[in-house]
């Protein structure tokens, strides 16, 4: 009867879904409990001044995606943020450290828009090549390039009507960022090597660690193209900031990692919580889900103690970017141990995932070796493992490699 009234929802149930669900049912603000008072009064006038013309009612079933962890207020915000955007086709920048979680919040988006029936496809722009990404992104014809001997049909074309996600999109190189930016402009692009322009509505959000303003200053990224998938900002805040949110991670963690690791875990003990809670955690969630996975692993009975905790977190270091290149050492945690004895120690242990931590252990020995070959130079260490730089980087910073700089002075 009166759909100009605006109506402002107050809630004990504040996880993603409740908040979307308010926002696609009209609501003109979500509030969650507990509040403050002077808070609540200022939505008042603000809605007040507004007259809720801003907020149309939206139909549409309820998302029962639930897997998002959060009831800091910086998370709280990064819900209300997503039910803003559930009707809505614009681009989103979604920026935070790395291991915050930036896909998981991208595919929130997806999959509370009304284009959750569509397809969505994500590309790490860091993982390959300028040749390779373009390709991926725009497709090839055949004969395109040495090795095309057919037609590829890249990821706009596949996804016309869905959503691309473009993440760590800082490390997309200028002429990749040249094309993106003439397909959000004319929604249209040609495969490479080809002269067929083929029109596409995919949406796009993206995300990033780095500074992109900062890169704008040192001409690493296009301005203009930065105003265009910056039509909203997600921000997540790293974990360090979410101190209300780190013992229900914990619990989150245990419950689900004990039904995939077949273990009879049941919780963590008041001592063991402690030692997790004064760790800095700069791997942020991602690095949380891995000690709590290695923890329980670890264990002998149904609790987390302070000895499963641990000797985690004192091998755990912190990943740093290099001062310089010329005098870098790389340090890691790697065991000393060959494979075979690695693996036996894994067996003893009594591990069910043997297969995924001797690849780490692997991996982490390799590049700890070739950067240490290289003195710490990640652009030579990245040619000679036949990767990409940025996909070095990231590497070096999920495997927890810390790289110094040593001066010495005759």
């Amino acid at each position: 009867r009166h759909a100009q009234i605006p109506v402002i929802v107050i809630t004990a149930h504040s996880d993603l879904d409740s908040a979307v669900a308010a926002y696609r049912s009209g609501a003109f603000e979500y509030l969650p409990k507990p509040f403050d008072i002077d808070e609540a009064i200022e939505l008042v006038r603000k809605a007040a001044r507004k007259n809720g013309h801003d907020h149309e009612p939206e139909s549409g079933e309820r998302s029962t995606m639930s897997s998002i962890i959060g009831q800091a207020p910086a998370m709280q915000e990064v819900f209300r943020s997503i039910g803003r955007l559930s009707g809505s086709s614009m681009t989103v920048l979604i920026t935070g450290e790395s291991g915050t979680g930036k896909e998981l919040i991208a595919r929130a988006v997806y999959q509370h828009s009304h284009r959750k029936h569509d397809c969505f496809l994500a590309v790490n722009c860091a993982a390959l090549t300028e040749t390779l990404l373009d390709s991926e992104l725009f497709g090839h014809e055949k004969g395109a390039f040495t090795g095309a001997d057919r037609r590829h049909v890249g990821k706009f074309e596949q996804c016309s009507e869905g959503t691309i996600f473009l993440d760590e999109i800082g490390d997309m190189s200028p002429l990749l960022q040249s094309k993106v930016l003439r397909l959000l402009q004319e929604q249209a692009f040609e495969r490479v090597g080809g002269d067929k322009t083929i029109k596409t509505n995919a949406r796009i959000i993206s995300a990033t660690n780095r500074d992109l303003e900062a890169m704008i200053e040192d001409n690493e990224f296009r301005l203009d193209l930065y105003h265009r998938i910056n039509a909203f900002e997600i921000h997540l805040p790293p974990l360090r900031d979410r101190d209300d949110d780190l013992d229900l991670l914990i619990n989150h963690f245990i419950r689900r990692l004990t039904r995939q690791l077949d273990k009879r875990v049941e919780g963590i003990s008041e001592e063991a919580l402690r030692l997790m809670r004064k760790y800095p955690w700069p791997g942020n969630v991602r690095e949380l889900q891995s000690v709590v996975r290695r923890a329980i692993l670890m264990s002998t009975g149904p609790v987390l103690v302070p000895e499963n905790v641990q000797v985690i977190l004192d091998g755990a270091k912190p990943a740093m970017e290099p001062v310089g290149d010329t005098t870098a050492t790389a340090i890691s945690d790697a065991p000393s141990a060959g494979l075979e004895q690695f693996v036996q120690q894994r067996l003893d242990a009594g591990s069910s995932d043997i297969y995924a931590e001797t690849l780490e252990m692997m991996e982490r020995s390799l590049i700890t070796r070739i950067l240490n070959e290289t003195a710490g130079n990640q652009s030579k260490a990245a040619e000679r493992l036949g990767i990409t730089r940025g996909s070095l980087r990231n590497k070096i910073r999920s495997l927890g490699i810390m790289i110094e700089q040593v001066i010495s002075a005759d």
